[in-house]
Parts: structure tokens; C-alpha cells; sequence
């Protein structure tokens, strides 16, 4: 299918800008620059070794400093332990085979640990995440062979637009009485798609209230193998604990992004640590050891005997180790036998440990953020599919304009929800916003569907205050300032900062530190949220609200919320250029994040240019919520 041929064209584009923008960093950046933007730890120390699958040596090692550093290693990624003294010398390469909280595994390509490790200045670098790209690739060449197939074609060519999917006409409805009406529509829908369905969940609408409950119905009704996964590990980690909460045997495959002690338990580690057999597999791993520390007392340079006696303990270690991997192999097929529901990152879903199955349904969260060739590999394994997500927020990161330009860009969420709308539900009631702060995105965005639950229609942080204000910086000078990647705007940062001064003060009079309200201060551009964090530093007032209040893009908000949001568009220029924030969907998520008040500052006669911010400031004018800088000049 030429589908499936331009999708892996599409990927080995991007596969090489990921590849160029990944070495061209890595090759002129520090340690202590790759710690920070999360690509490694450093400086580790060696906690254990064992000899693991294949006979390649597992090494556990630990970070001693820096351990609030958000990092972006995790299981079965390649990586490689270095040492500081000859970084370029000193390196061996493996894969992290698991990882928890400050302390990971990582499998090296080798038998022995190299001398300079005992010689300290240790750490893990990420390397460019190749498995990832390999297994798409996979799936693309898999699909596109199974699409011609009869009968395990047909969702293939559902997805694609060849066929149409088909419901049953005859379900049984189940009243859950936790779940509004668009929500139940939902859960029937699923209960009576054959192939297909399609969650559309705006946000605050309970997307995973929906499925939880949907993927409960399944189980009980049918008593299936169900296979749930996410672009992201935080949001298998969400789901997961909400399905085990329903009372659900969840199998939680690959490593957690959060490390609680509830989500832990479901892990295929914890339980395997708990499984009967597991005692067996400890004494064998222990009698290896001591067989390979024998093998290690031989010095090199040794006669014949000892040669052969050094190789006859490590051949005896090997054996013990094969042995070990067979135990292991029947407890992981046993504890997968026995899960009822099994959750994964979408790459995770083909994980050595469930390569090979195939379920009854499989559901993709968060399909807006989901590149379509990940998406595959959970695809293929599948009867039937849900989808769930948000088309109008953001789309995944993409590293190849050119890739994103021809269609990489649009996900396999986006064109379901247009070639079959007959599997569509949207979620229409939400409990998050004030109707008010909702109203722009539902008119846009929603077909003015969304409506505001009664617990949040009317919510404000006190009596009197206004939820939505946008505030005009038209005319006062605040001009934005290019950088090489990005925009600044040092006025409007200056400016917002005043503003959030004197919100605070004025909530101080109705709360109390513990009960104040959750802030958030958002911007699209990078080096604008950059300096409104300098800014903040240099406000006592504010710092005492540290724990309350967030500065960050927009793009790291998606799917959090705050009480208070401040966005600081910083576009302010005579041309009406506003960049990529001509991505509106950018600016739903924006706008979407606040629940109590949404504060907007931006520059009209910049913004105007594109009719969405001329209709929003139409909108704020409408409702009394349209102010100009000009009046807050004197405050």
C-alpha cells in the first residue's frame, strides 16, 4: 500500500534530523550541560553487577548528586557508561533495562566491567534512541504487508479509508451512574464498535473517567485481553492506577515515570520479585557469582590449567545464568497469562516480554500526541481500537519541518475523526473552567458544544472578581526582541509581573498561604518564560508563593491546570508577525489550562493579523473582559 510506503519515507526524514539535532548537541555540550537538559546522569556510582541475558553484564548504578534533575532516560533505550577522565576513550555501550527513581539498570555489551570504572568521574549518557525508530519502522513494513490480508487486514484498512467500520445494533446499555451523559454515550459506543472507536475528549471533560469505565465494561462483559497504552509513560502511569483502583489485574510493562509504592506494585518487576519461583532464581543467581568471582581470582597471565579451569567456572556461570533466564521466562509468561489488563508506552507495547500477543482491544490515550507510525505498533495487535484524545491541542513534536509539512504531522487520531465520524463521541461537559474562560475555545474549537458542569460554571477565586480579562499592550511600546530560536518581550514580562503582584495581594485577603490558589505564569516562547523566571527571582512578594506558583511554555502544560493562568503572548511588532503562535491549537491548550481566572497580555495590533485573535479580543470585549495596558500604567 503506498500509504504505508510514504509513512516510511515520512520516518526516515525524520529519523535523520532527530539523528543530526541529537549529535550536533551531544558533540558540543558539557556533562554538566547534557545533566541539565536531562540526556545524562552524572556522576554515578556502581552499586552491583550481575551477569544477565546473552551473557552481557548488568551493571546497577546509582546518582549521588543532582537528583531533582528531570531526565529523559528510561528502560530499554540505548545508553552508555562513560568515564570523565577520557569521555572519548573510556565509553561502553548498552541498554537500560530498568530504572527507579535515582537507580537504574543498564546491560553493557560486554562480560566484564572495564578497568577504568573502579577510577571514578562515572556517568550515563542517552544515546540517539534507535530501537524506537527501528521498531516503527517495523510496524510501517508489517502493516503494509497485513493490509492485502482478508481478515486481519480489515482494521488496516479501516484506518486508512479503504473500508468503513461497523457497530453492533444490539447492546445491552449499562447504566454507570459516576458518568454524564456524552460519557455513557462514549462507553456504548465502545461497548458496540467492532473495529473501532473514537473518544474525543476536550479538556476537563473526564477522558479517563470515560475509559476507565469503558475498559472495566469490556472486561466484564467479555472477559478480554485488553492492551492500554500511551505516547508518554505518565500517562500509562495515570491510567494504570486508575484501572487497578477499579479492582483490575493490571500488568504494568516497561518503567514508570512516577515512582509511587501503588503504581510500583503493578510493575512486571515488583511482581515478579513477589512470584513463588522467584526464591529459586535468587539461589542460582548467587551460586553464578561466586562461580564468576572464582573465574576473576586467575590473574592473566596464566598457564594452561588455570586457563581452562578459569574458563570451565565461567562456562559452569553461564550455564546457572541460561537457567536463571528460563526460570524467569516462566514467571513473566505466567504473570502475563494472569493479567487482565496489560499498559505500555505505545513502543513499550512491543517489549521482549509481550512481543508476541494479541488482544481482543487495544486503546491508544492521548492519540493527539501520538506519532502514527508508534501508534502502529499497538495497532497490529488489535481486533478492535479505541482512540482517545484531543485533536485541537497539541500535536506531537516533530524534528523535520519537511517530514511534518507532507503528513508526519497529522495523526492517526486527526484522520480517524475525519474519514468516520459514525465512531466519534465527543465529551461535551466539563469540570474544570469558568463558562466564561471556556466559552472562546468551545466556539472555536468545539462547535459550541462544550458546556461547564454547575460545580464550575460560575466558579471564581471571590465573590465579584472577573474570571477572563485580555489585556492590550497596543501602543505601548513594548516591542519584542528576536533571538536566534526564539522571542522575548522584556516590557510585557515586566508588566505581567506588576499584574501578578497585585493579583497576589489582593488574594492574600482572602486566603490564607496554606488554601492560597494554584498560579501559573505560561508564554509560548521559551526565552520569554526564561525571563520571566529571572524576573521572579527578584520578587520577594512573589517567591514566598514559590510552591503555588509555575512558570513555564505552553507546550509543558498541556494536561495540568492551575487556578490562576497568566499567559504573556510577547508578539509585538509592526509587520503583524506572530510566528508559531499562528498554531492556534497552541493557544487552546493556553487558554484551557486556567479553572478560576485567565489572564491574557497581548499586543491586538500584532495579533489581529490572524482572524483568531481578532475574534478573541471581540470575544473579551463582548463579555466586559477587554482592558488596555494603559489603564494599569499608574497601579
Amino acid at each position: 500500500m503506498d500509504y504505508f510506503k510514504k509513512l516510511q519515507e515520512l520516518l526516515k526524514t525524520e529519523r535523520a534530523e532527530d539523528r543530526q539535532s541529537y549529535l550536533k548537541f551531544t558533540e558540543t555540550t558539557s556533562v554538566a550541560m547534557r545533566r541539565e537538559t536531562g540526556y545524562a546522569w552524572y556522576p554515578i556510582a556502581i552499586r552491583g553487577t550481575e551477569l544477565g541475558r546473552g551473557d552481557y553484564l548488568t551493571v546497577e548504578v546509582e546518582r549521588t548528586t543532582h537528583l531533582d534533575v528531570i531526565h529523559q532516560l528510561r528502560s530499554g533505550v540505548s545508553a552508555m557508561l562513560f568515564s570523565n577522565h577520557d569521555p572519548k576513550e573510556d565509553r561502553v555501550e548498552g541498554t537500560i533495562s530498568y530504572l527507579n527513581g535515582n537507580r537504574l539498570k543498564i546491560t553493557l555489551r560486554t562480560d566484564e566491567l572495564p578497568d577504568w570504572a573502579s577510577n571514578g568521574k562515572l556517568g550515563i549518557d542517552l544515546l540517539f534512541d534507535d530501537n524506537s525508530y527501528d521498531e516503527m519502522q517495523n510496524a510501517l513494513k508489517l502493516a503494509d504487508a497485513t493490509g492485502e490480508k482478508p481478515t486481519e487486514g480489515r482494521l488496516i484498512r479501516i484506518l486508512t479509508g479503504a473500508q468503513s467500520p461497523t457497530f453492533q445494533t444490539e447492546v445491552p446499555q449499562q447504566a454507570t451512574p459516576m458518568l454524564n451523559h456524552s460519557q455513557q454515550q462514549a462507553v456504548e459506543k465502545i461497548m458496540a464498535a467492532n473495529e473501532l472507536a473514537i473518544v474525543h475528549g476536550p479538556p476537563g471533560t473526564g477522558k479517563t473517567t470515560t475509559l476507565v469505565q469503558a475498559i472495566k465494561a469490556l472486561f466484564q462483559r467479555d472477559h478480554q485481553k485488553i492492551l492500554v497504552t500511551a505516547p508518554s509513560n505518565t500517562a500509562v502511569d495515570l491510567l494504570s492506577e486508575k484501572l487497578a483502583e477499579q479492582g483490575l489485574n493490571v500488568l504494568r510493562v516497561g518503567n514508570p515515570a512516577r515512582v509511587s509504592e501503588r503504581l510500583m506494585a503493578l510493575t512486571l518487576d515488583s511482581k515478579m520479585a513477589e512470584h513463588s519461583a522467584t526464591k529459586e532464581i535468587r539461589r542460582l543467581k548467587k551460586q553464578a557469582a561466586e562461580y564468576r568471582n572464582l573465574a576473576h581470582k586467575y590473574k592473566r597471565n596464566f598457564g594452561k590449567a588455570e586457563r581452562e579451569q578459569r574458563k570451565a567456572l565461567f562456562d559452569e556461570a553461564h550455564r546457572i545464568i541460561k537457567e536463571v533466564g528460563n526460570t524467569e521466562q516462566y514467571i513473566i509468561d505466567d504473570l502475563v497469562a494472569r493479567a487482565q489488563v496489560i499498559t505500555a508506552t505505545l513502543v513499550g507495547a512491543n517489549h521482549y516480554t509481550v512481543r508476541n500477543l494479541t488482544y481482543d482491544t487495544v486503546v491508544i490515550d492521548e492519540a493527539g500526541q501520538a506519532l502514527e507510525p508508534a501508534c502502529w505498533i499497538p495497532v497490529l495487535k488489535a481486533k478492535r481500537l479505541i482512540l482517545a484524545g484531543d485533536h485541537q491541542q497539541l500535536p506531537p513534536t516533530i524534528k523535520s519541518e519537511q517530514a511534518a509539512r507532507e503528513g508526519l504531522g497529522t495523526t492517526l487520531l486527526e484522520k480517524g475523526v475525519r474519514l468516520h465520524p459514525e465512531a466519534v463521541t465527543l465529551l461535551e461537559e466539563q469540570y474544570r473552567m469558568n463558562e466564561a474562560i471556556m466559552g472562546y475555545s468551545s466556539a472555536v474549537f468545539y462547535e459550541n458544544r462544550l458546556k461547564a458542569h454547575a460545580s464550575v460554571a460560575s466558579h471564581l477565586l471571590f465573590s465579584g472578581d472577573e474570571p477572563l480579562v485580555f489585556v492590550d499592550t497596543a501602543g505601548c511600546g513594548f516591542e519584542e526582541k528576536a533571538h536566534s530560536t526564539s522571542v522575548t518581550n522584556p516590557e510585557e514580562a515586566a508588566f505581567l509581573l506588576k499584574l501578578l503582584m497585585g493579583q497576589v495581594d489582593i488574594l492574600a485577603q482572602y486566603y490564607t498561604p496554606e488554601s492560597f490558589p494554584s498560579l501559573a505564569v505560561i508564554s509560548p516562547y521559551k526565552q520569554q518564560v526564561e525571563l520571566l523566571k529571572d524576573l521572579l527571582q527578584h520578587a520577594p512578594r512573589l517567591q514566598v508563593y514559590g510552591e503555588k506558583l509555575a512558570v513555564n511554555t505552553i507546550d509543558s502544560f498541556q494536561g495540568q491546570e492551575r487556578d490562576v493562568v497568566y499567559i504573556s503572548l510577547a508578539r509585538s511588532n509592526a509587520e503583524g508577525v506572530i510566528g508559531f503562535l499562528s498554531d492556534v491549537r497552541r493557544m487552546n491548550v493556553a487558554m484551557t489550562r486556567a479553572r478560576k481566572k485567565l489572564v491574557v497580555i497581548g499586543d491586538s495590533a500584532t495579533l489581529s493579523s490572524l482572524p483568531f485573535y481578532a475574534d478573541l479580543i471581540a470575544y473579551a470585549q463582548e463579555r466586559n473582559a477587554y482592558k488596555s495596558a494603559w489603564e494599569f500604567m499608574d497601579v
